[in-house]
Parts: C-alpha cells; structure tokens; sequence
C-alpha cells in the first residue's frame, strides 16, 4: 500500500501538469478556429474617391486579404426614394466608391489601427472605417480569457513540480542505503542513481498513458454525443495524434529534470 501511495504522489501532480498542457492544446487549437470565423465575419469599410484595385490595398498594407466593392446601385436605391430620375443620376454621380476589406488574420487592436492609418494614407481614400469600439471590445475579451488559462496552467504546473520535486526527494532516501553502497564501490553519479530515472522514468510514461485515454474518450465518445453544441462541433480539436509526443516529451523532461535537481542536491550535501 505504502508503494502504491509513493508512486501516486508522483504519478498524480505530473498527471496535473499533463492535464494542464494538453487542455491548453485543446483551447488553442479551438480559439484558433474562432479567431478564423472573426476574421471572416470582420470587414473594413473604406469609402474612396476613385475606384482602387485589391493590389493597391495590399500595397498599402499586407493584411488586406481581399477587397469587395459595394455597388453604388444599391446604396442608391437606399437613398434615392421618392427623388426625379434627374436627381437621380446626380447623386449617383456624387457618390464615392464603397469598399469592404477583409483580413489575413485576426489583428490585436494597434495592428488593427496600423491598418487604418496605412489606409488612409492613400489619397484616393476619403475614409476608413473599422469598427473599432466593437472590434477591440471582442479582442479584449478574447484575450483576458487566453491570459487567465496561461497564467493558471503556469500556477498549477509550479506547484504540481514542487510536488514531484518533493517525492523525488523521499524515493532518494528511500534508496540512499543502497546510493551509499554503490558509491562506496566507486559506482559513478550516473549509476548510483539510475534507480531514481528508471522508476521517474516509468511513472512518467504510466502518467501519459492515462492522460492520452483520457482525452481519447473525451474525444471520440462522450465530445460527439455531449449535447453541448461548442463541443460537438470541435470534438475533433480535443485530441490529435501528435498530442502523444507532445505530452510524453513534457513529461520525460520534467522528471528527467526533477531527479536532476534532486541529485545535484544531495551531491551538494555529500559534498
């Protein structure tokens, strides 16, 4: 039983920071494919004096995607009730150009304004008009959201590090016996300790191994089936194959580090 609890104590905090890494993957790879429907549902209106090509606008900043004119037609037909034909004709001919520009990417809100003021540097272009009330109001949240789930990932894995840090420390006493044996033979720091890796190392594949079937089902059964419309529609996000490097990368080089950190320790107090 006391083994069972030794190996939970470092199998459950590295668990902690699998859990932590892998639901950071999951909320990137979904925000991603939100950034893509703002960047698609955002437009740029720009009103111009004469009609301006997409490459001009590229020209002006790389962030225009592509450009779609408003027909002057339909602002027309908007404007124009109850007016002669003649009065007709001279407000369309007063009419400015009308443009909507979308972007390559979702910009934080100075890009966003660096855009604007590259725009309006043209002097084909009377006015821009970005939305920007609206647009930074969205961006803002979206990135206090980011930054909460950052700095609680990275609060959570410090403490879960301490917690492996501290169980390495009780498995070295538990073999300093046979550490002290070794070195009295003259066995090198590699060998003396490789009980400590070999047992760090196995619970560390052992960790993955639980957080790997975990998102797996996450993924595949309970995501496609939750009701949850959010989930349903991005169950494919919550796991990807090569979130299994990922997680046992992360895990190998955190207790490879832990054991480290604890050898070089006791060394120093040998010493």
């Amino acid at each position: 039983m006391k083994f069972i609890k030794n190996h939970l104590m470092f199998i459950l905090p590295l668990m902690t920071i699998l859990l932590g890494i892998q639901f950071y993957l999951v909320f990137d790879r979904m925000t991603s494919g939100y950034e893509e429907r703002l960047r698609d549902g955002y437009s740029i209106l720009v009103v111009t004096n004469e009609p301006v090509s997409i490459n001009e606008f590229k020209s002006l900043n790389a962030k225009v995607s592509k450009s779609s004119k408003i027909e002057r037609n339909e602002i027309l037909q908007e404007i124009s009730i109850g007016q002669d034909p003649i009065d007709t004709k001279a407000i369309l001919d007063a009419l400015p150009n009308f443009y909507t520009l979308k972007l390559t990417n979702y910009l934080d809100t100075n890009s966003l304004e660096k855009v604007k003021k590259d725009l309006e540097k043209s002097t084909k272009i009377k006015r821009v008009e970005t939305f920007g009330s609206d647009y930074s109001s969205n961006y803002k949240l979206f990135s206090f959201i980011k930054f909460i789930l950052k700095v609680f990932i990275f609060f959570m894995a410090t403490i879960s590090i301490f917690l492996i840090i501290k169980q390495m420390e009780v498995w070295s006493y538990i073999h300093k016996e046979r550490m002290q044996v070794m070195e009295i033979f003259g066995a090198p720091m590699i060998l003396k300790t490789g009980i400590l890796f070999r047992v760090a190392i196995v619970d560390a594949l052992i960790a993955t191994l639980f957080i790997v079937a975990f998102f797996i089902i996450l993924g595949n059964i309970w995501a496609p089936s939750s009701g949850v419309e959010v989930v349903m529609q991005n169950h494919a996000s919550i796991f990807h194959n090569s979130d299994i490097l990922i997680l046992l990368f992360s895990s190998l080089a955190i207790v490879v580090t832990s054991v480290l950190i604890v050898v070089f320790g006791l060394h120093g107090e040998d010493e």
